[in-house]
């Protein structure tokens, strides 16, 4: 009978192995040394994890059912950040190909579709991406406000929205000229030309955004660093606020269950019936 226990512990270590080879994984030390404690499995666990964790605690520990459907929020704020994704990747393997200096602007854009393996592609995705995000942006702004999901509390997470349109709009201006070609000068050429004719303010912001008074090389380089680093920092900093605030104030969506702000960010009880906010 002994052996015959062995031969069935064995079995099952030997089925586990080869279906279920994490299930063995989680036996050994290696497993242990880097997870610490094991999952939890009550409502209370689950919320202590959340708050503990640097990373997740921004997130609520439930959300009413209505707001994970598709139909209220179009998940376009969630495409939005793909895109913005994509458009950083994408961004990244150009710049390895590019120098921000006249007339090497536009050879190293030729030289990307003719010579750098998948340049073409990547450059196309990079185009395509950032065409589609300010229209994602601007549907999701147009969604919330039709929704009356910008009201309180959402102010102010409603102006962060606004910023994050200007900024993406900023980002598309900017990377406009970077391939140096005719269609870009000219168009930055009547873009700035028109930026000129603000009251007060826009001569001077059109001189200093150029670097003098025509398109050329001090253009191109400011417009690189605007395009590089200023602008996504300032998208990265306020879209970080963006999804706190979304997190704190409640899903922007109209028709909630729950009955006020935040409810949702509100910890589960245990099943003693004891909230575990304290």
């Amino acid at each position: 009978m002994a052996d015959d226990g062995k031969t069935r512990s064995r079995s099952r270590g030997l089925y586990a192995a080869i279906f279920h080879p994490g299930e063995r994984f989680r036996h050994t030390e290696l497993y242990g040394s880097v997870v610490r404690h094991p999952r939890p499995d009550t409502p209370r666990g689950r919320a202590m994890t959340s708050f503990h964790n640097f990373f997740l605690h921004v997130y609520p520990v439930k959300v009413p059912r209505t707001v994970l459907s598709v139909r209220p929020t179009l998940r376009l704020g969630f495409i939005a950040s793909v895109l913005f994704t994509i458009l950083f990747v994408s961004g990244m393997y150009l710049m390895f190909f590019y120098h921000p200096t006249v007339p090497q602007a536009y050879f190293d854009m030729h030289e990307l579709h003719t010579s750098v393996a998948f340049g073409q592609f990547v450059r196309n995705i990079h185009r395509w991406s950032a065409h589609l995000m300010v229209l994602v942006v601007l549907l999701h702004l147009l969604r919330v406000f039709y929704s009356g999901a910008y009201k309180a509390p959402r102010q102010f997470n409603w102006l962060i929205g606004i910023g994050l349109l200007l900024l993406t709009l900023g980002l598309s201006f900017t990377g406009y000229l970077l391939p140096w070609d005719q269609l870009a000068f000219w168009a930055i050429t009547v873009g700035t030309n028109i930026a000129g004719y603000v009251p007060m303010m826009g001569d001077s912001a059109r001189r200093i955004l150029l670097g003098g008074p025509d398109v050329g090389g001090e253009a191109l380089l400011r417009f690189y660093v605007l395009h590089i680093y200023v602008l996504p920092a300032l998208v990265v900093l306020l879209l970080s606020v963006h999804v706190w605030r979304v997190r704190k104030d409640g899903f922007a969506v109209a028709d909630r269950e729950d009955t006020g702000p935040g409810e949702h960010d509100r910890a589960p009880e245990d099943k003693e019936g004891v909230s575990i906010d304290a």
